[in-house]
């Protein structure tokens, strides 16, 4: 029944728009080889480069090109502590251009990162939100031949555009060059103080597209909607609003019972999108709604909570949606962008959009029309016994791909590398709830058990680093974690306007191992022509080195993500699928730089290694200024000096 709705209006919406589905699709045309323009790379968010002076003859040879130092570190730090430094520069037409934590915007010289010119829109001066620490995550491009301009939506709610040449806002745009996000959500009473930004926004033809987040643990049911809105990319003037949460009167209201619309907040674009320039349509990645884990004030599937919008850029209007999580407890939102690509399944030529999740699924898409390209199959799921809650009876499932990571958990997934570890696992695995991939949280306690077991957990699975595409093969890259956590949910206190609060319980394993079979972090090649697996490789060696197991000479097992928080993802380019690994100072609990790895994109070989004293968390990009490549990622924060990292290869020297 869903997707039969589904289908239909993306077809009806298709016929307007005059184009059949086998026309070939043009997803930004005219960008030069070697630019990374947007956070993605290009607006499919495909993070591929087709350069190849960096290969696996010569990676091993990268090194420092220049460094920048993050114009944050002469702000006052009393302001608000900063998080990692995530923020991807961008390079357009033999410039490149870099945001900070806090927002600001600066030009860098591409060959030596010498500092330009730099524009702070002083968000700290609104005020910052009520939680810390933040992050600006990175900045659009925009050019229609004769005029550049870089995009930002700033922590402090601003939506600001600013003149490449200048380096100082449009006096065209909105009001002296800024657009106050406080405006344009619509009404209702909101707790705005929960409402930031600091995903870049995205440009299709003449028209941003800007997300939000919106964030509140507390989990009082206060929060605002993560309505999407747009604006006019010359002039700032607002264009038009979706509802990311259905209004009285719009399709699928009815999946919030009890007028709970009407409350819910979130349900927000908190992550990157993507979109085709020739289609005119933007994707949405959308989250979960308050609140994540208990959701008694919100019966119903909660459309278009963890959902896949496609929209029409230019007014609004709905394309098509699919849902991958109906009535989500788990915190399972979308935290990346999805990638578009071209494919040929069965013969058919199709314009597709692939999204990975939390979930450890792959959800693949006919990006015109919404149609699935293989069958997504509702299967029946566990149910909540959560007083006042109400989970949905099934969930979508795809037959392919396969997943990329464990879904839930039985004895058959705990760690067994001797007898005695696997005893002691399926020990500890008894004090839990356990089962299939959503298994509803418990309250805490409740049958004498501790919490449930999640697998992939909220932080597991595809997080905001998301996937890679390489167009030319379309085959899809992902880096995920396993990362099984304990979910349990706590009664508010009589005197509480509260709902029931998350309760994290942790699921270590024997002797501190991980409770569950390696590999704990993985890169997993799919050809989306087929649907199947090409390859999958852990990324680290991880407690391969534990007391309990070195004396069985183990391969690498894959090591999780430090702290449980995703660093950037994969960069693939002509030849290799390159990675970030961080060491971890066990003294201090944090990361103490680590190495950029390099793999053979064809087979997934480790083809190269370069040691970082610093350590990445933003995105990788690559650009190639006056013949030479460079690789560029965002580095510290969180107690370490924030600053951009280029490598290159040894310039050759010049002839005598």
């Amino acid at each position: 029944m869903r997707s039969s709705v589904i289908v239909f209006i993306g077809l009806s919406f298709l016929t307007t728009i005059g184009c059949t589905r086998t026309e070939q699709a043009v997803v930004e045309p005219n960008v030069p080889a070697g630019e990374w323009r947007h956070h993605g790379g290009d607006l499919a968010a495909s993070k591929y480069s087709p350069l190849d002076d960096i290969d696996a003859a010569t990676f091993a040879d990268l090194s420092n090109a220049w460094r920048w130092t993050s114009v944050d570190e002469q702000l006052d730090p009393s302001i608000y502590k900063t998080g990692h430094y995530r923020a991807t520069p961008i390079y357009a037409n033999g410039r490149l251009y870099a945001a900070t934590s806090h927002g600001q915007i600066a030009e860098l010289d591409p060959a030596t990162g010498e500092q330009r010119w730099v524009f702070d829109p002083r968000s700290y001066a609104r005020g910052m939100p009520n939680f810390q620490p933040l992050q600006t995550r990175g900045i659009e491009y925009w050019t229609d031949g004769t005029a550049e301009r870089i995009l930002v939506a700033t922590i402090g709610k601003q939506l600001v555009s600013i003149d490449v040449d200048t380096g100082k806002p449009d006096p065209d745009f909105g009001v002296d060059g800024f657009v106050d996000l406080e405006k344009d959500l619509g009404p209702g009473d909101f707790e705005l103080d929960n409402l930031t930004h600091g995903a870049p926004p995205i440009v299709v033809r003449d028209t941003i597209i800007v997300g939000s987040k919106v964030f509140d643990y507390a989990l009082a049911n206060r929060n605002p909607p993560g309505h999407v809105r747009a604006y006019d990319v010359r002039t700032g003037e607002f264009k038009w609003r979706f509802h990311t949460i259905p209004r009285s009167g719009e399709p699928f209201v009815e999946t919030w019972e009890n007028d709970a619309w009407q409350k819910a907040g979130n349900t927000n674009v908190w992550t990157m999108m993507s979109a085709d320039e020739e289609l005119g349509l933007v994707y949405l990645p959308t989250g979960t709604p308050t609140n994540d884990y208990w959701g008694g004030r919100r019966h119903g599937d909660n459309v278009y909570a963890e959902s896949l919008i496609c929209l029409d850029a230019d007014t609004g209007e709905r394309v098509w949606h699919f849902q991958t999580v109906h009535h989500g407890v788990w915190d399972y939102d979308i935290a990346s962008a999805p990638n578009l690509v071209d494919i040929e399944v069965d013969g058919r030529s199709i314009k597709a959009v692939a999204q990975v999740s939390k979930t450890g699924m792959t959800y693949v898409f006919d990006r015109a029309t919404g149609e699935p390209v293989w069958p997504i199959e509702e299967r029946p799921v566990p149910q909540s016994t959560v007083p006042g809650e109400k989970t949905a009876a099934t969930q979508p499932f795809p037959t392919k791909p396969a997943p990329f990571e464990r879904l839930g958990i039985t004895d058959d997934d705990l760690i067994d590398f001797t007898p005695a570890i696997y005893t002691e696992a399926k020990e500890i695995a008894s004090r839990y709830v356990t089962g299939p991939i959503f298994t509803p949280p418990i309250v805490a306690g409740a049958d004498g058990k501790i919490a449930t077991i999640v697998v992939p957990g909220a932080a597991g699975g595809a997080n905001f680093p998301g996937a890679s595409i390489d167009a030319e093969t379309a085959t899809i890259y992902i880096e995920s974690i396993t990362a099984p956590i304990g979910m349990a949910l706590t009664p508010p206190q009589a005197d509480s306007d509260w709902d029931y609060v998350i309760a994290y319980r942790g699921a270590r394993g024997p002797e501190g191992l991980p409770l569950i079979k390696p590999p704990y972090r993985r890169i997993t090649a799919i050809d989306l022509n087929t649907g199947e697996h090409r390859w999958m490789v852990p990324v680290g060696n991880g407690p391969r080195d534990h007391p309990a197991i070195a004396h069985l000479d183990l391969p690498p097992l894959g090591s999780p993500f430090v702290g449980k928080v995703a660093e950037g993802g994969i960069l693939v380019t002509k030849t290799l699928v390159i990675s970030f690994l961080a060491h971890m100072d066990e003294q201090r609990a944090r990361m103490s730089g680590g190495m950029l790895r390099a793999y053979d994109k064809s087979t997934g070989e480790l083809v190269g290694e370069v040691e970082t004293d610093a350590s990445l968390h933003g995105a990788l990009m690559t650009y190639e200024h006056d013949g030479r490549q460079y690789i560029v990622g965002a580095a510290g924060g969180g107690g370490e000096t924030q600053e951009l990292i280029a490598l290159a290869l040894p310039q050759a020297a010049p002839p005598q």
